[in-house]
């Protein structure tokens, strides 16, 4: 296969290609999807997903991975609701929660770059740890009476167009992610302890300083993503995003970052949590229950898992059969007659 063949039909362009043929679908389909309200509640549902999934996607292309992230978010959001309802201004809870997100973050990094635990299994502990401590926080109340300003900021939009005010610094974020995990010392580092840990780390990569930081990033995130929930839908809850994990699991690998480590790119992740996120607008706008796009959403996880792997057997057949073939005949220029 041509190498311009092999580009095009990379996973993150397939998947990149699938999201513009679904909007266009929606778009003369789908009644109501089209107005600017509706894109605006698509991008505001979608950016708790998409702001995760910046740190997570360098994370699983290291090789790691961190299911704690929406209990970290639900931790931030209790923690958020309980200092408003002591009277704490806004501009100093905000940087308290982020701290806390750091804490829950280093925790997870510490446990399985110094004990070495593996990281799925230290994360679905914490997972419960987390928002079992939110739960305790904020007990089962729910805090709704937060600064309009800021209320607005998280839930508003651009003037008459569909373009949430929350969106432009998240493009902030994204250009910061995409230089640092494409365009850096760091992030070419991710890719080789993904690839493989030993080698990357007689290559003189701090693989466990690596792996700590971006844990702690994930836990910075994933409290910030708990400030915008509250903020964006008006309610600090201990269980706010609740399953939150699942869609940014489904979203990164379903734009083709590479389970095992070591590959992807930062655009098809982003391709893919925007995917999902019209997808489930889409089944909103057609009435399908919420537990039913469960399973679409499940159902799309194990799809992003066995699709790239697919792709990878039926290029790899194809260059062993190429490689096995007998080389064509030589053809002997004739002899000029005299």
């Amino acid at each position: 296969m041509p190498d311009s063949l092999t580009r095009a039909v990379r996973w993150d362009t397939v998947v990149g290609a699938l999201l513009v043929v679904v909007l266009l679908l929606s778009f003369t389909t789908v009644d109501g999807f089209g107005n600017a309200l509706n894109l605006s509640f698509l991008i505001g549902n979608t950016l708790p997903i998409a702001l995760i999934a910046l740190p997570m996607t360098l994370l699983v292309v290291s090789g790691e991975i961190d299911l704690s992230v929406a209990s970290t978010a639900g931790l931030s959001g209790a923690v958020m609701g309980a200092l408003w309802n002591q009277g704490m201004a806004i501009e100093t809870i905000i940087p308290v929660c982020l701290l806390i997100g750091v804490v829950c973050g280093l925790v997870n990094g510490l446990l399985v770059t110094r004990l070495g635990l593996p990281s799925l299994a230290v994360t679905i502990g914490t997972l419960a740890a987390y928002r079992g401590i939110a739960q305790i926080v904020l007990g089962s109340d729910a805090v709704t009476d937060f600064p309009s300003a800021y209320l607005d900021f998280a839930a508003g939009r651009i003037g008459d167009t569909f373009v949430p005010y929350a969106f432009l610094p998240f493009l902030v974020l994204l250009a910061i992610a995409v230089v640092a995990l494409h365009a850096t010392p760091f992030g070419r580092s991710l890719f080789a302890i993904g690839a493989g840990e030993e080698a990357a780390r007689f290559a003189g990569i701090r693989v466990k300083r690596q792996k700590l930081i971006l844990f702690t990033v994930t836990g910075l995130m994933s409290a910030l993503t708990g400030v915008f929930w509250a903020l964006h839908y008006a309610s600090a809850r201990y269980d706010n995003a609740t399953g939150l994990e699942l869609s940014v699991v489904a979203a990164v690998l379903l734009g083709g970052i590479d389970f095992d480590g070591g590959k992807g790119t930062l655009g098809g992740a982003i391709a893919g949590v925007f995917l999902l996120g019209a997808l489930q607008n889409v089944m909103s706008l057609r009435d399908v229950t919420a537990q039913s796009q469960i399973v679409v959403t499940g159902v799309l996880l194990v799809l992003s898992v066995l699709g790239p792997r697919v792709a990878r057997q039926i290029a790899a057949a194809r260059a062993g059969r190429r490689a096995a073939a007998p080389p064509p005949p030589d053809r002997k220029t004739p002899a000029p007659t005299s």
